[in-house]
């Protein structure tokens, strides 16, 4: 078996500074950062840290979105041993402050901009030291800093990161990440990109989200330039891809369906992007973005908690996740613990060859890691099921699922159909109570812009496409769903109300 390199990135960052400074790093809206320059921030920070009293093994919180002081920040903390603890930026109220209070962070970086929340958040918690970044502001007078930072490097299985889950469905559990299991993500990623010397990533996801954290090392690791910007925007998606000059993009949950819906434009086609990687492609979206783009698509399946990515689909084969990387073992086990048969659905279990490779456990959740971490491997919760060839084929979350008429509905096969209406632009269903029975479907749908739903129209679409106990009772139009860092929507947030949307079965009986 072949495997990469599998210890720590600080000292890759160190290397490739003292051997090539003047190297483009990367791209933060068109500003350029060299590796000299992040050596030099990153530096900066971890000697201030120090100099606070905070010492490898503590914990900071970093609340900022995506720029290059966020960059040195992260590198910064990586260098000293110090724990990041990554919030995203969009989090408030009881969410902002369970996280600021679960992880006990010794000190919290945040955009001045996101300060306010994190007062009101925080207004009956204990106080906790700030460092605010903003324009010529403090932190950037700290990564000004000419201190030098001589430690070495932490070690490989050091605490990289305490990175919360989602929380989709309830409370975020906070993942313990190596240095290690970060390297190993970005080598899973180099290898299920094709990633080349000169290669340009198009990185929209904030660092805050493993999608983006996974690639701070990658350029160090195969010489590619990262090509950052704010946010995900699908109207100015095409025009930041061709400026930036990129070779590869990302995608997540339902991006690819997004910008299938933009307008047609005689430039889609007009762009250097050889690949497109990530999770959650649909099997019909795959041939159509193919082939309306002219872009490959790489398709991958894997959890913060098993570094990142566990199987990588190089092959092509449609609809398919692919095999496991070489230092991973993927096995489906009904709910007996049994293997289950070729095309038959199971638990995805993961073990590995590389002791660090897969998580220690939950910061704090004895129950939550002993229910993941057994004697057989890393239990998922996620759905899947193998082809002859030994392919994988991902089915949803286990949980993620509704009993209606006493059927196990998947949400994840319902809304993979809803979205493919020309209407709607991104859906999520979830189990509300029932007159007789479990459970109804309530789906929630946005519009695609400037198109209007009638959903009673969408039920008769749904209703040739779904079995019976498949189709939703309820459909509720929405402006816009609140998401999670990767765009995943918080379907915790969602309304269970029954007086506030279409309701099939109340149409019936009018008609």
């Amino acid at each position: 078996m072949t495997t990469p390199d599998d210890g720590g990135f600080v000292s890759l960052l160190t290397a490739r500074a003292a051997a090539e400074p003047e190297r483009l790093y990367a791209r933060f809206c068109g500003e350029p950062v060299t590796y000299a320059e992040i050596e030099r921030r990153s530096a900066a920070m971890a000697a201030h840290l120090r100099a606070r009293g905070i010492t490898a093994g503590e914990r900071v919180a970093v609340m900022m979105r995506n720029s290059i002081a966020a960059i040195a920040v992260v590198f910064g903390l990586a260098r000293a041993g110090v724990a990041w603890v990554p919030v995203n930026a969009q989090q408030r109220g009881e969410g902002l402050r369970y996280l600021l209070t679960h992880s006990q962070p010794r000190l919290l970086v945040a955009d001045a901009e996101l300060v306010p929340q994190i007062a009101e958040a925080m207004a009956s918690g204990a106080e906790l030291p700030l460092l605010v970044h903003a324009p010529g502001g403090e932190l950037d007078a700290v990564l000004a800093g000419a201190g030098r930072f001589e430690e070495p490097a932490p070690p490989a299985d050091a605490v990289f990161a305490i990175m919360y889950t989602s929380g989709t469905t309830g409370r975020p559990k906070g993942v313990i990440v190596s240095h290690r299991m970060l390297r190993l993500a970005a080598e899973s990623v180099a290898l299920l990109s094709d990633a080349r010397a000169s290669d340009v990533f198009f990185v929209w996801e904030p660092l805050y989200h493993v999608g983006g954290a996974q690639l701070l090392p990658l350029p160090m690791i195969r010489g590619v330039t990262l090509a950052m910007v704010e946010r995900f925007s699908a109207s100015r998606f095409w025009d930041q891809v061709r400026e930036e000059g990129a070779s590869h993009i990302h995608y997540l949950g339902g991006i690819l369906q997004i910008l299938l819906k933009q307008p047609p434009s005689p430039r889609d086609r007009e762009h250097g992007v050889r690949i497109a990687w990530g999770g959650g492609c649909p099997t019909d979206i795959w041939p159509q973005f193919a082939d309306r783009f002219g872009i490959a698509i790489r398709e991958c399946y894997g959890m913060t908690e098993a570094s990142s990515l566990t199987t990588c689909n190089v092959a092509g084969v449609l609809g398919s996740v692919g095999r496991p990387l070489p230092w991973f073992t993927v096995k489906l086990l009904d709910g007996d613990g049994r293997p289950v048969a070729t095309g038959e659905r199971g638990e995805i279990v993961i073990e590995t060859a590389i002791q660090g490779a897969i998580f220690p456990g939950y910061l704090d959740n004895p129950e939550a890691t002993a229910k993941a971490l057994r004697e057989d491997g890393f239990h998922t919760g996620d759905l899947g099921s193998f082809d002859a060839d030994g392919n994988l084929y991902f089915h949803g979350r286990m949980t993620d699922s509704v009993r209606c008429r006493g059927e196990n509905v998947s949400a994840w096969e319902v809304e993979h159909v809803a979205a493919e209406h020309e209407t709607v632009e991104d859906c999520a269903m979830i189990g509300v109570a029932a007159d007789v029975g479990e459970q109804d479907i309530k789906l929630f749908v946005k519009p695609r812009g400037g198109a209007v739903i009638d959903p009673q129209a969408l039920s008769g679409w749904l209703g040739q496409r779904l079995a019976p106990y498949q189709n939703p009772r309820y459909i509720a139009v929405v402006d816009d769903f609140e998401r999670t860092a990767s765009q995943r929507i918080m379907k915790h947030k969602l309304s269970s109300r029954l007086d506030d949307c279409w309701d099939r079965a109340a149409s019936a009986t009018k008609g």
